[in-house]
């Protein structure tokens, strides 16, 4: 595209800043950056030529590919994998614990969180989105995807290849969503969910848990085809008018029932 001719992404020398903590069983690739007070863990490794920003913090055991950009305050937890080209930008957190509990006498009770979380090649993902690791298997997000602000993929979530998830939305645990997806802003997923290859969802769209979403394009709460939640919008839009001929209606009832009683009389 022109526009990535014209305007390239901002390069950095390689270079190790001195307040940088790495731990001495990390290994660091070839010309990477690492920033201001960037903490990397045991036995994580950084490909060739990635550049993580300040702030940020790799926990131990993780896998960073070649050519990313982690930008500033990304937290990724121990055990995650990266791959190549990804950009996860300011405020990430990949790999936190799943929303677990098992209920007891004594009330909630964590269920350990012991998975991981792959993130495969050219993943980008918005500021502040959260990935959450798997609670026995992987939490996978897939080649090509592109993820908005503020999203929250719960754990167990399979998320296939070059899907596209605008901000705010909320996917709930162990949903798959199949490749080529689009799924519009603020869309809330319950659990267990499974999302067809090919499907368009609207923004706004509350979709329940165990549904199968198959291709087409939907919206509203709960999702259906967009037709029929164009027609019943359009009903809906009229129900102030129907109101008000059924008052209408329903004096105009009351008074021929008066004039009958009283012609009875």
């Amino acid at each position: 595209m022109a526009a990535e001719i014209l305007y390239p992404p901002k390069q950095r020398q390689p270079e190790i800043h001195p307040t940088a903590v790495i731990s001495p069983a990390a290994k660091i690739g070839h010309d990477v950056f690492i920033g201001a007070f960037v903490c990397i863990g045991e036995n994580s490794i950084v490909g060739d030529r990635t550049q993580i920003r300040a702030g940020a913090k790799i926990g131990d055991n993780v896998r960073i590919g070649s050519d990313c950009v982690i930008h500033p305050n990304v937290f990724l937890e121990d055990s995650v994998t990266i791959g190549n080209g990804v950009i996860l930008h300011a405020g990430v957190v990949i790999g936190a614990d799943g929303f677990g509990y098992v209920r007891g006498e004594m009330g909630y009770h964590k269920f350990p969180q012991i998975g991981t979380v792959v993130i495969e090649d050219d993943v980008e993902l918005g500021a502040n989105t959260c990935v959450d690791r798997g609670a026995l298997g992987r939490t996978r997000i897939g080649r090509g995807t592109k993820i908005d602000n503020m999203v929250h993929v719960g754990h167990n979530c399979d998320i296939g290849e070059r899907v596209v998830i605008a901000a705010q939305t909320g996917i709930s645990g162990s949903v798959i969503i199949e490749d080529d997806c689009v799924i519009g802003g603020q869309v809330g997923f319950g659990d267990h969910i499974r999302v067809l290859s090919g499907a368009i969802i609207g923004s706004k769209a509350g979709i329940l848990p165990g549904k199968i979403v198959r291709p087409g394009v939907w919206w509203g709460i709960p999702i259906q085809p967009l037709d029929e939640y164009k027609r019943l919008n359009a009903h809906i839009s009229r129900l102030p008018y129907v109101r008000q001929e059924l008052k209408e209606l329903t004096e105009r009832v009351r008074t021929l029932e008066a004039q009958l009683s009283s012609g009875e009389e």
